[in-house]
């Protein structure tokens, strides 16, 4: 039976690996994987959420570059290692983009940034001998690869960012779909009766409440947040788990292993749990991977409505949401580009759980 187990796996891992399309979906996810968990040492702002502000250089299309003067703050923010790699650099220094600077005389004398062909202010800063020496080396030249948005934050980092809440979201909204749908299915399916007509009503009154609008009660009734979002998704998302976890109980549970598992005494939760489960999860695990995809469709307009991630906390949605009306000011990019992750984080979502459905297909 252990053999014959194995070879099933290994017959749909085989079937997966020539799936090119589900191959190359499964990469790119573990990609976005990575580069959620540690965007901060990938983003070139590594600020705590990307949130390095500067007005004066708004907007500004991808490739733009311009000199930045840091001035060392006096505040020392204490940070251990591993929280900077994970939750982002907490900053104190002040950014100021110049367009020219010179010293003289222990003074530095700069000219802040202003577009549009206005010139600045000058401004001068006393300087130490010591600190003379070591001036030029808080003026750099910052590249903006994804331009930046309207409060003049570096796009690329807040896109970098961003994709932690987009592909987080997903697993824990689908680990709550799959704790509570399995559950139920479980039990509406093996027990029927009463039982399956308590939960089946219960299924229906879910379905039948508009999914956006499921979620916006519950993301109102337990707060505005990061985790109160991941968990309203979850919620919304049981009732398909259990309506096939139910339909595929209900085939199986009069088949000759469960009728001899039940004549050597076996509990109904070894049942369920060792013999039923482990035959009936290849359709569960395709519906996770499109459960993968709604979920991070709901966060998305979650967020463009203004209920989801909260600012400075950046989210593809809300990027959408404050640069929707660039679209038609002429630079399409501020809203295209993060609507353009969305699109292809879906997608490889949707490809894979097309390559599973075919991978585990025995009848194939």
């Amino acid at each position: 039976m252990t053999h014959k187990s194995n070879s099933l796996k290994q017959l749909a891992l085989q079937k997966f690996r020539k799936n090119f399309w589900g191959v190359f979906s499964f990469c790119f996810i573990a990609l976005v994987g990575l580069v959620s968990v540690f965007a901060y040492l990938i983003a070139p702002d590594n600020s705590q959420h990307a949130n390095q502000m500067h007005l004066s250089i708004h907007s500004k299309k991808p490739g733009f570059k311009v000199t930045m003067l840091t001035l060392p703050s006096e505040i020392q923010m204490e940070q251990g290692a591993i929280h900077k790699i994970f939750f982002g650099k907490k900053v104190a220094d002040t950014e100021i983009p110049i367009s020219d600077y010179k010293i003289k005389e222990h003074v530095l004398v700069y000219t802040e940034y202003v577009s549009d062909g206005i010139k600045g202010a000058k401004k001068k800063i006393e300087l130490s001998v010591f600190s003379e020496s070591l001036v030029e080396g808080f003026i750099k030249e910052k590249t903006f690869l994804f331009g930046t948005d309207k409060y003049g934050r570096d796009l690329l980092s807040r896109i970098l960012v961003g994709a932690r809440i987009s592909f987080f979201i997903g697993f824990v909204a689908v680990f709550i779909s799959l704790l509570i749908g399995v559950l139920m299915g479980s039990l509406a399916g093996y027990f029927g009766g009463k039982v399956d007509a308590a939960i089946m009503w219960m299924i229906n009154v879910t379905w039948s409440i508009p999914t956006l609008l499921l979620v916006i009660a519950i993301t109102l009734a337990l707060g505005k947040g990061f985790w109160q979002v991941f968990i309203a998704v979850g919620l919304t998302m049981w009732v398909e788990v259990a309506r096939i976890v139910r339909g595929q109980i209900i085939s199986v549970k009069e088949m000759q292993y469960v009728t001899a598992a039940r004549a050597l005494g076996y509990t109904d939760f070894r049942i369920i749990t060792k013999h039923i489960l482990p035959n009936i999860m290849a359709p569960v695990i395709v519906i996770s991977a499109a459960n993968f995809a709604a979920a991070i469709l709901i966060e998305s307009g979650l967020s463009f409505l203004g209920i989801g991630a909260q600012p400075p906390m950046a989210s593809w949605g809300a990027m959408i949401k404050d640069h929707y009306n660039y679209i038609i000011l002429g630079k399409p990019y501020l809203a295209i580009i993060p609507g353009l992750c969305i699109m292809s984080l879906v997608m490889a979502f949707m490809l894979i759980g097309n390559a599973l459905r075919d991978a585990l297909d025995v009848k194939s």
